[in-house]
């Protein structure tokens, strides 16, 4: 069941990077919609990573 799981959040980070590829050469509507929120999720990802990291520095470094 966990396999399924990531094989379908891999299908959809492929499909996405698709999106954002063909939206680049100036694809359909829709293509530039996916595009448009795959890069969005991206980007909340990246945000979370970051705020991650700084919340642990700033624990390590308050125990000292």
């Amino acid at each position: 069941m966990i396999g399924l799981a990531l094989f379908g959040v891999l299908v959809l980070a492929i499909g996405g990077c698709v999106c954002v590829v063909w939206a680049e050469r100036g694809g359909p509507r829709w293509v530039r919609a996916g595009a448009a929120v795959t890069l969005a999720a991206g980007e909340l990802v990246r945000r979370s990573a970051k705020n991650r990291r700084r919340g642990l520095n700033g624990r390590t470094s308050g125990d000292d």
